[in-house]
């Protein structure tokens, strides 16, 4: 059986074929497309399946944003992703449209040990619901629900919660940020465009100065990037700050949505910035602000945090969603 899975993000869109035999499923092949050069999703498709000239009759498209009823608005694009359509365009059996968060989600337990980087051991008989959040171009959340046998994935949008500063200089970065924007949401401050977002507050509010050096570099290329290297390697006291900044922000979020679905079972971390930043994020700030709960704190310290280091979680979430929907796996995990 051959499966085409996507994962559809504001920035990119990966589209890989997987194929499934006796319940395992095997990576064949797969394409990146910059989303914003695309009219949609049927397109991107088109474009693979000319290229690749494989036969699926079983689709699955993890897509950036809430879908209800098959049908997605693309979070930071102009794209309508409707299942039923795709199914007629393209001449698919059956396509599934999930939220790309629930694909990664659905990737946890088919993931191998290389493809983690252990953050804080945590208990290690835990067990329970897990939580998935991932920082690229926007904040992901999800969660796995734990029936006492086995974890199945549930989408959210808890990126686009109220921010909600814990110390004086957050305080200041959460008044910045609503003159700009009005609402204030955690995807301001934990996405590549929020590492930014902390950058130009430091600057313009006068905590760090911008050397000239600097500021020619931030106006070539991707900002986010010259950020987060020159964070990393101590280049620059403004990045280092910006990146702790955005560390700390990164683990009081994850901290927040860990009790929220009471993820005990651990909390993972995916998106395209932590598998850069697995030393920084190893450093005390993230399990510091990931644990410091008041009165919940020791049930945090005792959660598993792991970073997924692969970039094909989504795909394989989608595929592994599409073969569960398809009973070719019989519901095993």
């Amino acid at each position: 059986m051959m499966i085409l899975t996507g994962d559809i993000g504001g920035t990119h869109s990966r589209i890989a074929y997987y194929g499934l035999e006796k319940g395992h499923l095997e990576f064949l092949v797969e394409e990146i497309y910059p989303s914003g050069e695309y009219t949609g999703l049927d397109e991107i498709v088109r474009e693979f399946t000319a290229s690749h000239g494989e036969n699926s009759t079983q689709a699955c498209f993890g897509v950036a944003g809430p879908v209800r009823n098959g049908r997605v608005r693309v979070t930071n694009l102009p794209w309508i992703v409707d299942a039923s359509r795709l199914e007629q365009e393209l001449a698919l059996k059956t396509v599934t449209i999930i939220n790309d968060l629930e694909a990664i989600a659905y990737s946890i337990d088919v993931l191998e040990s290389k493809d983690f980087a252990i953050l804080n051991e945590g208990d290690s008989k835990a067990t329970g619901n897990a939580a998935v959040i991932a920082s690229g171009t926007g904040l992901g959340e999800a969660g796995l629900y734990w029936d006492g046998s086995r974890r199945w994935p549930f989408a959210c949008e808890g990126g686009h919660t109220d921010f909600a500063p814990s110390d004086e200089l957050q305080d200041g970065l959460l008044r910045y940020l609503r003159a700009q924007f009005g609402h204030v949401s955690w995807e301001r401050v934990v996405c590549g465009p929020g590492l930014l977002n902390i950058y130009n507050f430091l600057r313009n509010e006068g905590h760090m100065e911008e050397p000239d050096w600097l500021k020619l570099e931030m106006e070539r290329g991707d900002p986010a990037a010259r950020i987060t290297r020159h964070g990393i390697e101590g280049t620059s006291p403004l990045c280092v700050q910006a990146l702790d900044l955005f560390i700390s922000l990164y683990g009081n979020e994850a901290g927040n949505l860990a009790l929220k679905v009471m993820a005990t079972g651990g909390v993972y971390l995916g998106g395209g910035i932590a598998p850069k930043i697995v030393d920084k994020l190893r450093g005390s700030s993230f399990l510091r602000a990931f644990s410091t709960k008041g009165r919940m704190s020791d049930l945090l310290k005792a959660i598993p945090i792991r970073i997924i280091l692969t970039d094909r979680a989504g795909l394989l979430g989608a595929a592994h969603c599409a073969a569960l929907k398809s009973s070719d796996l019989g519901g095993a995990r």
